[in-house]
Order: structure tokens, then C-alpha cells, then sequence
């Protein structure tokens, strides 16, 4: 199965983006998303996950939720926006993935095996952090995370 994965579009969703997530099955936005027709461009390539970021305001955004758990092939995935307001051990929960945006910078990493991926940020360049977008690729119950690097 692959997961397109996005984060930190701040209302811009750019061509580029939604090319890379052609294919997808499933979509997850980890927040920061700022623009409700946001979400549904990327319906229109595949169902989507989101949750709600720090800069997510209004009543659109209200209805997302700050969390949000996703299962895959046999692979629980638990989304926050911010890695700092994780609420659970992962590992002692059964969560093989956690999905986190906010900090614009592009990540991958595994702890306790568990599989940490920020997709960094989709939207507009913030300092000289790469524009980014994620690919989640889960096979036989495992997850293999994707950067890819926009334009």
C-alpha cells in the first residue's frame, strides 16, 4: 500500500505536490493545512487523514481533530502535528508509525521500533528548508518512509 504523505501546506498546494502523491491509496496531512479547499484537492487523488495544526483556526478547522490513528496493512500509524504534544508511548501502544509535521524540516527515524516521519513542509519555503512531500510504503505489516524533494 503506499500513504502519500504532506505536511505544512499554509494554504498552498502546489502542482508539484499533488503529482508526487499520484498513486496513493491514502492520504495523511499532518496539519498546518490552512485552507480547507486544501483537503479537498487532495481527495480528489485518494481519502485523506488530516489532523488540525497550530495554524489551523476557523470552523473548517475546528472539525479536524488533533490526533488521529490510521491503520494499514497491519500497521498502526498515530498523526499529530507536533511532535512535542504526542500523548501516548508509541511503542508501548502498538504503533508502528508516528506521522509529525510543524517543524518544516524533512525526518525519518526509528526509535524503539517505531518509525518517526515528518514529510517536512509542502508549502511556502520557510528559511532554506527543502519543499517536501512524503511516500509511505507499507508492505508484509512493515513501513518504509519516502522523502521526496520538490522542485
Amino acid at each position: 500500500m503506499l500513504i502519500g504523505v504532506i505536511s505544512d501546506t499554509h494554504g498552498l498546494l502546489r502542482p508539484e505536490a499533488l503529482a508526487a502523491l499520484q498513486g496513493a491509496q491514502h492520504i495523511i496531512h499532518a496539519g498546518d493545512i490552512c485552507a480547507p479547499e486544501v483537503l479537498v484537492a487532495l481527495a480528489e487523488i485518494a481519502p485523506v487523514t488530516a489532523v488540525r495544526g497550530n495554524n489551523d483556526k476557523g470552523g473548517w478547522a475546528a472539525r479536524i481533530p488533533a490526533t488521529a490513528v490510521f491503520e494499514a496493512e497491519g500497521v498502526s500509524i498515530y498523526v499529530v502535528h507536533d511532535l512535542a504534544e504526542l500523548d501516548v508511548d508509541p511503542a508501548a501502544a502498538g504503533f508502528g508509525v508516528v506521522i509529525t509535521g510543524h517543524s518544516h524540516q524533512p525526518s525519518r527515524d526509528e526509535r524503539n521500533g517505531v518509525l518517526y516521519f515528518n514529510p517536512g513542509s509542502a508549502g511556502p519555503r520557510r528559511f532554506r528548508l527543502p519543499i517536501c512531500v512524503g511516500r509511505l510504503h507499507i508492505e508484509n505489516g512493515a513501513a518504509r518512509a519516502e522523502l521526496v524533494t520538490l522542485g
